[in-house]
């Protein structure tokens, strides 16, 4: 990946967060970001082991102060995990973070003995990407462009439709002037502009996403929050602790479509979501998660349960298949714990603007190859935007672009790909009058009968009848 593209998103994420330092890791890899300066624990006894394990550390350890270590939260939540201070959150750059490191290795014997993950970064879980880099940017499109996927014919019943709960950045302000999303309720979206009145950047993420879910299931009560408000971005330590506020809130919907998470560098879940994950297993509700945008095999969370012993029926992980439908998006992540792709490459749908034109600034450089390798031209280095970063990540010469959204946009992402799917199930379930919203997912992947090539090799693909491909463009190869 383009390392100022990288730091470019960095810092968005941390302004979005400004009282929250933030590192990269593991150790200096861009794979995923973190908080600084602390650790999570399960609460109880083992938040009392790494507690003593790690001051033990530091103070046998030249360079580390054994009173940085403190418990910086609540003993107990219902996340069942606490957070412990192992160090100065200012200390150092984004490059890493040397206390949370030693901390990590402190429970190393621990972890070996018990067989379990004792303690763990707070990672960042995001909308964007494992490493915060979005595939790319949303373009406008016409209001008399056609949406793709189309809206497909159906009635709404209130006594039969499905529950779909979105967790993503809330609603825009305007979303009801789009038909399709009369009925769909939720959260607003916080500060959609800016002080300049720009549209800020991943407003309308949560809102593209209901609009996708509402033209291939019409017979939908869908309902988006704005858990990920903060540039598409939250600590996993929140994280856990926001879904169990949404099911309590709206109550435990049919289909929960996710298009979040991140790596951590772990053969396990994300700690903090742990206790939610063990209580989505007893309930009948289905967790359709996207496999996140890195183009790699790494686990990414929550996603990556579906490959777990437990959550085989509970998680239903999605990758994106590129404009064409033949193979994946260059940014998709893969691997055998992807259970189904799905079109998620210049998508068409409601995104913001439709009272009213809202003017979006782009602040991108101009990116020549694709960061994956790739020979097409791929969305993740499109559009081509002029913006005030240099190669280097520093200010340079130059006005920003800016584009206006009348309502529908251009977008692409795995975030996408990831509705395509829940509504595809909650669609099945209407029509094929089944309750179970895992049945009903599990026969639709018993079911398929296309397929499309990911790195070699043949994966099970779902491409809605109202989806139409767009033709690919290849790049130039060069002597």
């Amino acid at each position: 990946m383009a390392p100022q593209r990288f730091h470019e998103q960095f810092d968005q994420i941390q302004r979005s967060m400004p009282d929250v330092p933030l590192a990269m890791g593991p150790d200096d890899a861009a794979e995923f970001l973190y908080e600084k300066g602390v650790v999570l624990a399960r609460d109880g006894e083992e938040a009392r082991v790494v507690e003593d394990t790690v001051r033990a550390h530091f103070t046998a350890t030249t360079g580390l102060v054994a009173d940085h270590v403190l418990r910086a939260g609540p003993e107990t939540n219902r996340t069942g995990v606490t957070r412990i201070r192992v160090g100065d959150p200012n200390h150092g750059d984004r490059t890493g973070d040397r206390a949370v490191g030693h901390a990590l290795r402190a429970l190393r014997e621990a972890e070996g003995r018990t067989g379990r993950r004792l303690v763990s970064r707070n990672h960042v879980v995001s909308t964007t990407n494992a490493n915060s880099c979005n595939p790319c940017e949303p373009l406008p499109a016409l209001l008399t462009q056609t949406p793709n996927p189309q809206p497909v014919a159906g009635s709404y019943d209130p006594d039969t439709a499905v529950s779909v709960l979105v967790m993503d950045t809330g609603l825009v302000h305007d979303y009801r002037s789009y038909p399709l999303l009369d009925r769909v309720q939720g959260d607003p979206q916080l500060a959609e502009t800016g002080a300049d009145g720009v549209l800020q950047q991943y407003v309308g993420h949560g809102t593209f996403i209901a609009g996708l879910i509402a033209a291939l299931a019409p017979n939908t009560d869908i309902t988006v929050t704005n858990t990920m408000n903060d540039a598409g971005a939250i600590l996993e330590s929140e994280f856990g602790g926001k879904l169990f506020e949404a099911v309590d809130q709206h109550g435990w919907p049919d289909v929960i479509s996710l298009s979040a998470g991140t790596p951590n560098g772990s053969a396990d879940g994300l700690l903090a979501v742990e206790a939610f994950m063990d209580v989505l297993r007893e309930q009948s509700t289905l967790l359709v998660a996207a496999a996140g945008n890195n183009g790699s095999a790494t686990s990414f969370w929550p996603a990556a349960c579906a490959g777990l012993s437990g959550y085989e029926d509970a998680v239903l992980s999605v990758g994106a298949l590129r404009s064409d439908g033949e193979y994946g998006a260059c940014f998709t992540n893969h691997g055998s714990w992807v259970k189904v792709y799905a079109p998620g490459e210049q998508l068409i749908g409601a995104l913001a603007g439709f009272d009213a034109p809202v003017p979006y600034v782009y602040q991108h450089t101009t990116y020549e190859a694709c960061r994956f390798g790739f020979t097409y031209a791929c969305t993740c280095q499109y559009p081509r935007h002029t913006g005030v970063l240099t190669d280097t990540g520093t200010t340079g010469p130059g006005k920003p672009d800016q584009v206006m959204f009348e309502g529908f946009a251009q977008w692409s992402g795995t975030s996408f790909a990831t509705p395509i799917v829940a509504g595809l199930v909650a669609d099945r379930m209407t029509t094929h009058k089944e309750s179970d919203p895992r049945t009903a997912g599990t026969r639709l992947l018993e079911n398929i009968s296309e397929y499309a090539e990911v790195r070699g090799t043949a994966v099970p693909a779902l491409r809605p009848a109202s989806w139409q491909p767009v033709p690919v463009v290849r790049l130039a190869t060069t002597a």
